[in-house]
């Protein structure tokens, strides 16, 4: 009996330690998928580099107690999944959009950066653009002032030829 209350505590232990590394952790209520939407789901988010599992409802309601995140216990009742990430925005992005394609997968709620996220910030998560997108944004941002200095001076050697002429 022993044997098997310590694996259990093992288990809780890892669901902990998972909740307290992750950037991004979403919850899901996963009934009315069918075994060909579920395995559809789980490849894009192992796509997007996100860990996707289903744990019993008291092992996550003990290791959310040991990760400090006791409001998400009202969250694990039903058939939950949860969505692990070290990316603050891939798993509500793809959770999101299957959710909009499958009206069965219901969003629960999570945990961004070590707070409980309700699920009106995880719907704006998903509305950012990616880390790819952000970046080419502030690549876009820090080259203007280059790129408009480069045409004012390319007008002002144009007007210069223009009155040598």
């Amino acid at each position: 009996m022993s044997k098997v209350i310590e694996q259990k505590k093992q288990v809780v232990a890892e669901i902990a330690e998972k909740f307290r590394s992750s950037q991004s952790t979403i919850l899901v209520d996963y009934r009315g998928l069918n075994v060909a939407e579920v395995t559809e789901l789980r490849a894009q988010l192992r796509e997007a580099g996100v860990e996707f599992k289903v744990y019993k409802n008291t092992m996550s309601r003990r290791a959310v107690e040991e990760a400090e995140l006791s409001e998400l216990n009202d969250l694990l009742v039903g058939p939950t999944a949860i969505a692990f990430s070290e990316d603050v925005i891939a798993p509500a992005k793809v959770l999101s959009n299957f959710a909009k394609e499958h009206e069965a997968l219901e969003i629960k709620g999570g945990v961004v950066e070590g707070s409980v996220a309700t699920l009106d910030q995880i719907k704006e998560l998903a509305s950012l653009p990616n880390y790819e997108g952000m970046l080419s944004m502030l690549l876009s941002v820090l080259q203007a002032p280059v790129r408009n200095f480069a045409y004012a001076a390319k007008a002002i050697a144009e007007q210069k030829e223009e009155q040598g002429a």
